[in-house]
Formats: structure tokens, C-alpha cells, sequence
């Protein structure tokens, strides 16, 4: 069979989040291929789904768990299988994803340490990019790119490695290295995980046409009903992030027929009824998703919209709910400060939420973290400071464009007394995304309002 061509030369002249999820999907396809080749020495029992060479974009979480029960009961039948045991911690770590249970975390250590125990690391790069993964996932980004440096070392070609290293350049910060990152893991081994990851880069480059020109190609390609979920997601949060929510509820309705379980569609559903003004479309949506994984974001989301809609009471047990996920994920072994600052800047203790934002902000410089110490210095009065870092999170390098990030901008610019500099990032928020938050939005229109009838801002809010 020929390679596949490297995505960049494809797309060359047009222009080239959630990132744990294709990892995984790449970890089992590499390390199931292993399996399955009969990597192992001695006689062989058939290896389970999850060691067949099936990959999670292929997968449902149906299949996943069906999967990793397969490849437990391979594992009791052969227990020195060490490319098993890599890929059984691979799956872990995507349950964790999906479930939101990272009491899961720990099991998937013990797994890739059981593997390496029986194959050194010499020889076992599953195990390695494993690691990779599973840092990455408890935010310890520094952690995940080590990991995938040694496991590119053992093997220059791992799927797995290449695509782990992208992301931990990115959550790292270091975009550029990142940008080079991807053009060698396209060179190297085109694919799902690689083009999903050049289309982030994109996005966060403020390309989004490219971006959305790459996703329609990977949902041209598709074939599973998760791959196909997968990308209609991404093309849908794409869209909502631009405004565009007739046509994100299009892609959300295409990945929920592909995987009716899929809760990202749900819940980007969710989120673009609510932008419509379809509050009780949004509720079951969003209700519905948080019931079934109560990820913090999703509960803040959620508790914005009973806010909005005034059921005050309510909106607490949401914040209060995110609070408890956040700790208990961090019981865990998950770095959760940039959640923690977000919702604690929003709906919290407001020095908690400092001193989160300042933790994450030194372990990692990014536009996020950017965002979310500005925010929380805000929330702290400490104005002209938080200034410096929303310049850096809506700087034109990357050039990402993120309408919470104008509208956190825009705000402290109010705070600051800058009338006109306040006016123009909140409305470039609005025309950029009018509903990208219930009560955001809604506070932003407030202030143009005021600017307005001050004689400091021009026409109406949107």
C-alpha cells in the first residue's frame, strides 16, 4: 500500500482543541499493530479489539470498553505480553478522557511501568509515548515532551511520539517548535492525529479557513463512526467559535448521527442553541452532557445558562460542582490550575483563582494561561498588571482570535478607564462570536450600552 501523501504538500498554496483524544487514537494504533503483528515471543493466544490494529478514531466509547475488557482478559491469559500492557494504559488514559474518572490515571501508570518492566525502554517506545500521553493528560506538558523525545529516540517514526510532541510544544507554548513539529510528523507519518494537529496550529495562528479547509479533508477521509464524530465536532466547534451556529449545528447533528454518545457534539449543541436563544433546547443539551460527564467547563457552561436565565440556585450547584471535580481531579495527579483559575475568577474566591493562574503561568506560557492570570488579576483589581497579559493572550503572534479572551480584554480596559480601547475589543468579541458566552455576552453589551450613552462609544451594542 502507498504512504500517504504528507498533508502539507496538499493543501500548499491554500493555506494549512480535544488533542488528547488523537493521541490516544494513534497510541492504539500503533501499539495494537504491535500486539497483533506478534511482537511478543512464544505461542499466542488472538489478540483483543483494542490489540487488532483498530485505533480510537475508529472507536466508540462502546468499543473502547468492550476493548479495554478484551485486552484485560488478554493480559490474564499473557501477562509478559509488554506491548499489551502499553496499550491497555493507553486505553486507560482515553477512558479517563472520556469519563472524566481519573482515578483511572494511576491504573494506566501501573500498565506502561508493567511494560517497561518486561521490555526496558530501549525497545519499547509504546510504553514511552504511553507516558507521553498520560502526562500530558494530568497537564504535566514538560513531562509529556520528555517522554516523547525518548520515545522518538527508540523510534523516529511512532505516531504515537510524533503527535504527542505537538501537542506538548503547544501547551507549552513554544509554537514555532511546534509548527516544525508538525511538518515533521506530517513528513513522517500523515494521518488523522497529524492533520487534526495542523489544523489547531492553524486555528491558532488565526487561520481559521485553513483550518476548516484541513477538517473538511480529514472528514473526507473518515471512515468510523467516532473518526467521523470526531472531525464533524471539530468543524463545528470551529464554526461556533466564528459565530456561525446554524452551521456548527449542522456539523454537531452530523457527529451526533455518526455517534449518538459522542457528548463534545452534545454538548457544542448545547452551546450553540444557547447562543440562539434556544435556552430550553440548550438545558437538555448541555443538562444532558454534564449528566453523563461532568467535565468543569461543561458545568460552568451549564450554570452560566441557569444564570442567564435567572435560576440563580441552580447556577450555583453548577459552579459548586465544578469546585469538587476540580479538587478531586487533582486528588488524582491532574494539574487542573488553569480550570481551577477560570471558574474560581468567574464564580469563586477570587485570590484561589490568583493563585491558581500564577501556578499554571509559571509551569507554562501560553495564550491561555495569558488569558487566565490577566482574568484573575482582574478579578483581584489589579488592572494594570492583568492589562499586560490579556495584550499577550490577543497578541498578532500566534494571532489566535478568541472572543473570551477580547471580552476579558475589553474589560479590564473598562476597568482601567480606557474608554475607547475598551469599546473595540468588546465589540470585536461580539462580531466575532455574539454569544460565546451567556453572561459574558451579555455583560459586554452592558458596557458598550454605558459607553454608548456616555458619548464615549459609537452605534449600538450588537
Amino acid at each position: 500500500m502507498p504512504r500517504p501523501k504528507p498533508m502539507l504538500a496538499r493543501v500548499r498554496g491554500k493555506g494549512l482543541r480535544l488533542r488528547t483524544a488523537a493521541v490516544a487514537a494513534a497510541a492504539l494504533a500503533a501499539t495494537a499493530a504491535t500486539v497483533a503483528g506478534g511482537a511478543e515471543p512464544g505461542p499466542r493466544q488472538p489478540a483483543p479489539a483494542l490489540a487488532a490494529g483498530v485505533p480510537l478514531s475508529q472507536s466508540t466509547a462502546d468499543d473502547l470498553a468492550r476493548g479495554t475488557t478484551a485486552l484485560q482478559q488478554h493480559l490474564k491469559a499473557q501477562p509478559k505480553d509488554a506491548t499489551g500492557w502499553a496499550a491497555l494504559g493507553t486505553a486507560y488514559v482515553e477512558q479517563a478522557r472520556t469519563s472524566g474518572d481519573a482515578a483511572l490515571y494511576p491504573k494506566a501508570e501501573a500498565a506502561f511501568t508493567r511494560s517497561l518492566e518486561l521490555r526496558p525502554a530501549a525497545g519499547n517506545d509504546a510504553a514511552l509515548a504511553g507516558r507521553a500521553l498520560l502526562a500530558a493528560a494530568r497537564h504535566d506538558f514538560t513531562a509529556a515532551l520528555g517522554h516523547a523525545d525518548h520515545a522518538l529516540r527508540v523510534n523516529p517514526y511512532s505516531e504515537q511520539a510524533l503527535a504527542g510532541r505537538v501537542d506538548a510544544l503547544v501547551e507549552l507554548g513554544r509554537y514555532e517548535e511546534a509548527w516544525q513539529a508538525v511538518r515533521l510528523a506530517d513528513r513522517r507519518r500523515p494521518g488523522l492525529p497529524v492533520f487534526t494537529r495542523y489544523a489547531y496550529l492553524l486555528e491558532l495562528r488565526g487561520d481559521t479557513a485553513g483550518a476548516e479547509r484541513l477538517l473538511r479533508r480529514v472528514q473526507d477521509s473518515a471512515t468510523g463512526a467516532a473518526e467521523r464524530a470526531y472531525a464533524a465536532t471539530a468543524l463545528g466547534r470551529l464554526a461556533w467559535d466564528q459565530g456561525r451556529y446554524d452551521q456548527a449545528l449542522g456539523h454537531f447533528d452530523d457527529a451526533l448521527r455518526a455517534d449518538p454518545g459522542h457528548l463534545p457534539a452534545l454538548e457544542g449543541r448545547g452551546r450553540a442553541h444557547a447562543a440562539q436563544g434556544d435556552t430550553q433546547q440548550a438545558l437538555a443539551d448541555l443538562g444532558e452532557a454534564v449528566r453523563r460527564q461532568p467535565l468543569p467547563e461543561r458545568l460552568a457552561a451549564l450554570g452560566e445558562l441557569y444564570e442567564a436565565a435567572g435560576r440563580h440556585t441552580e447556577a450555583r450547584q453548577q459552579y459548586a460542582l465544578a469546585g469538587t471535580w476540580l479538587r478531586l481531579a487533582s486528588a488524582g495527579g491532574v494539574s487542573t490550575d488553569l480550570e481551577a483559575a477560570l471558574v474560581a475568577a468567574d464564580h469563586g474566591d477570587p485570590r484561589e483563582a490568583l493563585a491558581s493562574a500564577r501556578a499554571e503561568w509559571e509551569r507554562r506560557r501560553t495564550v491561555h494561561t495569558a488569558d487566565a492570570l490577566a482574568w484573575a488579576l482582574h478579578a483581584n483589581g489589579r488592572h494594570k498588571e492583568a492589562l499586560r497579559h490579556a495584550q499577550q493572550a490577543t497578541a498578532p503572534s500566534p494571532g489566535y482570535r478568541h472572543a473570551p479572551f477580547l471580552f476579558h480584554r475589553g474589560m479590564i480596559e473598562h476597568a482601567l478607564g480606557d474608554a475607547e480601547s475598551a469599546e473595540r475589543h468588546l465589540r470585536a468579541a461580539l462580531e466575532l462570536n455574539p454569544g460565546f458566552s451567556p453572561t459574558g455576552a451579555r455583560e459586554a453589551r452592558e458596557v458598550l450600552r454605558s459607553l454608548a450613552a456616555a458619548g464615549r462609544g459609537e452605534g449600538s451594542a450588537r
